[in-house]
C-alpha cells in the first residue's frame, strides 16, 4: 500500500486550508511550503457545492478573499484572479462588493491550481488520523489513514474538514432520497422531474432554509412548499457597520482573552449577527415574490411557523412530520413527498478530530490562540484545527472574514516551531 512522508499534512481543501497554502508559499521556507501537501476527500475543488446556486451571493466583501488583508499585492488575490479570468472590467461595472457564490467558488479552484510549491491532491478521503511515536514513546508525528488503505505521515498536521451535518433525531435514519440537508440540495435536484407536483417542506429559519425556499420554486415549479420553522416568521440576519467590526481578525484576541463565561456572553450577543436569520435583502425579494404570485393566485407557498418538529415517519408515499404548535402544544401531520433541511451544522468537533483526541486520551478539546491543539505532553509534533473553534475564538472563526489571519498565525506559529527546534534536516527553518 502506498506511503508518503511530508512535513505539513493539511486535511480539506476548503477556504482554510487554501489561504494556509498561500501563506506556506509566501511566508514560510520553500524547504517547508515543498514538503507541504493538501489533500481532500472531492475529486474537485467546490465551495458550498450544494447551495451552488447561479443567483446566491457571498455575503462577504471581495477583499476579504483568502490573501488580500495580509498581502494586498498578493498575484492569488480575489483581484487577481478577475484579471486572469478575463472579467476584471465587468466586475467593477457591476459595483458590488459582494460576489456571487460561484465565482467565490471559481476563484478557489483557481487558487488550488495556481500553488506552485504546496501539493493539492483530490480524491482521497481521510478515515482517520492518529499519533505517531518513537520507540521510546514519544509524540513524533501525525499518522492519516485513507479510504484506500495509504497512509500519510507528517510532523504538522493541519485539520480544516468543516463540521458535520446536524440532521434532526427524529429525521435520522430516514431515507436520504426524502430527506436532504442543505449540503446536498442542488445534486439530489438534478436527479427530480422538473414537473411534477410534488408535496415538499423546507424547515429551518436562516439563510440556508430560505435560500432553498426561494429556489424550489423555480426549480420544482409545480411543488407545493411549506417552509416550516420555530420563529413566529423569518428574521433578518442583524447586521451594521457596527456589529461587523465584531468579525475583525482583531476582535479575536478580545474573544480568547476572555474568561469562559465572558465568551458565552459574546457569544449570546453575536448570534444573531450570523445564525437563525437571512440576510434582509433576500428576505424582501422573498416577500415581495409570494405577494406579486398571491395577486395572481399562483402562490403555492405556506409558512408554518411557531412549531417544533417533535416526530417523523416515513411511508410508502413519503415522510409524515409531526409538528407540535409552540403556543398550544396542538400535533399536527404534514404529509411531504421531500423534506429539505436547513438545519445548519453540529456544534461538536468532527469526527475526525474526536479520534485523534481519544488516541491521545485528551480530557478536552482546546487550542491556543494560534490554534495549536493543546496535548498533554511534551512534543515538537503540533497539530491544528481550523475553522472549528467558535468556543474559543469567536463566531467568526468558520468564516472567511478571519481566514487571513488564522492560518497566517498557524504558518508562523510551525514556523516558529521549527527555528526554535533547530534540526539539521530544516535548513531554511529560520528564513
Amino acid at each position: 500500500m502506498k506511503h508518503q512522508d511530508v512535513e505539513l499534512l493539511a486535511i480539506g481543501v476548503g477556504p482554510s486550508n487554501l489561504a494556509l497554502a498561500i501563506a506556506l508559499e509566501e511566508l514560510a521556507p520553500d524547504d517547508l511550503a515543498r514538503n507541504s501537501m493538501l489533500i481532500d476527500r472531492a475529486d474537485t475543488v467546490v465551495w458550498q457545492q450544494g447551495l451552488l446556486l447561479p443567483w446566491a451571493t457571498s455575503q462577504i466583501s471581495f477583499l476579504k478573499d483568502l490573501v488580500t488583508l495580509r498581502n494586498p499585492s498578493s498575484e492569488f488575490s480575489f483581484v487577481n484572479f478577475l484579471h486572469a479570468s478575463g472579467r476584471l472590467d465587468h466586475f467593477i461595472n457591476m459595483g458590488n462588493l459582494w460576489p456571487y457564490r460561484s465565482e467565490i467558488s471559481d476563484y478557489f479552484a483557481w487558487v488550488a491550481n495556481s500553488l506552485s510549491k504546496v501539493k493539492v491532491e483530490l480524491g482521497r478521503e481521510c478515515v482517520a488520523v492518529g499519533p505517531r511515536r518513537d520507540a521510546a514513546g514519544k509524540l513524533v508525528g501525525w499518522s492519516a489513514r485513507f479510504a484506500d488503505g495509504s497512509t500519510v505521515s507528517s510532523r504538522y498536521l493541519v485539520i480544516a474538514p468543516g463540521r458535520d451535518p446536524h440532521i434532526p433525531e427524529v429525521l435520522a435514519g430516514l431515507s436520504a432520497d426524502r430527506v436532504i440537508h442543505g449540503t446536498r440540495y442542488t445534486p439530489r435536484l438534478a436527479t427530480l422531474p422538473r414537473d411534477l407536483p410534488y408535496r415538499v417542506a423546507v424547515i429551518g429559519g436562516g439563510q440556508s432554509a430560505a435560500e432553498m425556499f426561494c429556489a424550489l420554486q423555480d426549480d420544482l415549479p409545480e411543488a407545493d412548499i411549506a417552509w416550516v420553522m420555530r420563529s413566529l416568521g423569518p428574521n433578518a440576519l442583524q447586521s451594521s457597520k457596527f456589529t461587523n467590526e465584531m468579525y475583525y481578525p482583531s476582535f479575536v484576541d478580545k474573544v480568547y482573552g476572555a474568561s469562559p463565561a465572558g465568551r458565552e456572553e459574546i457569544r449570546r450577543e453575536m448570534h444573531r449577527t450570523n445564525y437563525s436569520g437571512v440576510e434582509p435583502d433576500l428576505l424582501q425579494n422573498l416577500y415581495s415574490d409570494r405577494y406579486v404570485k398571491g395577486l395572481a393566485g399562483q402562490d403555492r407557498t405556506s409558512l408554518v411557523t411557531m412549531v417544533d418538529l417533535v416526530g417523523a415517519e416515513e411511508t410508502e408515499d413519503g415522510v409524515v412530520l409531526q409538528l407540535a404548535d409552540r403556543a398550544t402544544g396542538e400535533i399536527t401531520r404534514l404529509e411531504r413527498d421531500l423534506v429539505f433541511l436547513g438545519t445548519g451544522f453540529r456544534g461538536e468537533m468532527p469526527a475526525l478530530v474526536r479520534g485523534l483526541a481519544d488516541e491521545l486520551k485528551l480530557s478536552e478539546i482546546t487550542v491556543t490562540r494560534r490554534y495549536q491543539l493543546v496535548l498533554d505532553e511534551p512534543s515538537d509534533a503540533a497539530c491544528y484545527l481550523q475553522g472549528l473553534n467558535e468556543d474559543t475564538h469567536g463566531v467568526g472563526d468558520s468564516l472567511l472574514s478571519v481566514v487571513v489571519d488564522r492560518t497566517a498565525a498557524t504558518v508562523q506559529d510551525i514556523v516558529s516551531r521549527r527555528h526554535h527546534a533547530g534540526r539539521t534536516e530544516f535548513a531554511d527553518a529560520g528564513a
